[in-house]
């Protein structure tokens, strides 16, 4: 997929408050690490991950990302009513309807920011991958002509799914219960929001959306699953039902044998599409240490050239790659000019790859 009319305008985000380290989550540990005789310290060193932050207990996730989506509108030449479609793409949602994207548009309008009424508004969910495909849905109806601009926002939580994960492993104390475990006590929570638009609002220079390219293996769909499932124990005794509870499994050894491959291919038909030879700057998603390493090392791109924000914020999902190019711009590490990859893996198996020039 190629644009020529399709800008990024600006990326908001809000991060949430409370900082929790891993040292921290090692020390509720403790009574499985005594167990299985594990020494303390191991987490930041297999995963790269000092600290990560949650929101605080009951915090609404369309909070989050009407915050994110108030702080893009900040920075952009756009305002609120030029919206024609408002997309929630988080893997963490309110209610299986309305959509969370409802929500976030009724929260902006009672700021005074509503959105245009005749906005495309609802939600879009793929893993890790939910914003980039959001950033594609959004950017095709510009491209054609439909609309002017439009926004995409999610809000990710990590609280309640590893305070579960967390029991679990200490009910259990099981080695291969820990190593599937691993990959959610990374989890961080933040909200972002990006804005695009044809161009047209505003001058000077802009960044544009050049295009991109997406692959999918399915057959690896099994390796990382987030969901509920029922309770261990009796039915309620009232009327029957079951109880349900969280449950994330990551087989990570597998994500990365399988998710690099596919990256891989994806990287050099992503290349072939733009007619670039290369990137000046790339910004990956940010999971930990061993992925980066092995993916950049395969694709043969510099770690100096590529923005890390994982060891400070962890892997806040959806959130993670366009929150990272946004501090990646605060901080001049993009400049005017560069070629950027956006470059996403993803649950699925899932790999998108997106070009902008900055």
């Amino acid at each position: 997929m190629k644009y020529q009319r399709v800008y990024v305008d600006a990326i908001g985000f809000e991060l949430a408050p409370e900082v929790v380290t891993s040292a921290e989550l090692e020390e509720r540990l403790a009574p499985l690490y005594g167990a299985l005789r594990i020494q303390p310290g191991q987490l930041e060193v297999m995963t790269g991950i000092t600290e990560r932050r949650f929101w605080e207990p009951g915090f609404a996730l369309s909070e989050g990302a009407t915050r994110a989506a108030l702080h893009a509108l900040e920075g952009s030449q756009v305002g609120a009513a030029d919206l024609e479609a408002l997309l929630y793409t988080g893997v963490c949602r309110e209610d299986f309807e309305p959509a969370t994207a409802c929500h976030v548009a009724a929260r902006m309008g009672q700021r005074g920011h509503a959105i245009s009424l005749h906005a495309a508004v609802y939600d879009l969910s793929n893993a890790c991958l939910g914003m980039l495909n959001g950033m594609v849905e959004v950017a095709n109806r510009i491209e054609l002509g439909q609309i002017r601009a439009g926004m995409v926002v999610s809000c990710e939580s990590a609280r309640e799914i590893v305070d579960t994960m967390i029991e679990r492993m200490l009910r259990e104390r099981d080695m291969a219960v820990f190593r599937t475990a691993l990959a959610t006590l990374t989890g961080g929570s933040a909200a972002a929001a990006v804005v695009l638009t044809d161009g047209s609002f505003g001058s000077g220079r802009q960044t544009r959306l050049v295009g991109g390219v997406t692959m999918a293996d399915p057959r690896h769909h099994e390796l990382c699953r987030w969901g509920l499932e029922p309770q261990p124990g009796p039915r309620r005794a009232e009327s029957g039902e079951l109880t349900y509870r969280q449950l994330m499994h990551t087989d990570s050894v597998a994500v990365l044998e399988h998710g690099v491959a596919l990256g891989k291919r994806c990287w050099d038909a992503f290349l072939e599409e733009l007619g670039w030879s290369g990137v000046d700057r790339t910004v990956c998603h940010q999971v930990g240490a061993a992925h980066r390493e092995t993916i950049l090392q395969l694709l043969g791109l510099a770690q100096e050239r590529d923005f890390v924000a994982y060891d400070y914020l962890g892997n806040t999902g959806t959130v993670a790659l366009p929150l990272a190019a946004a501090l990646a711009a605060e901080r001049e590490f993009l400049h005017p000019g560069h070629r950027v990859g956006l470059l996403g893996i993803g649950s699925g198996l899932n790999c998108m790859m997106l070009g902008v020039e900055w």
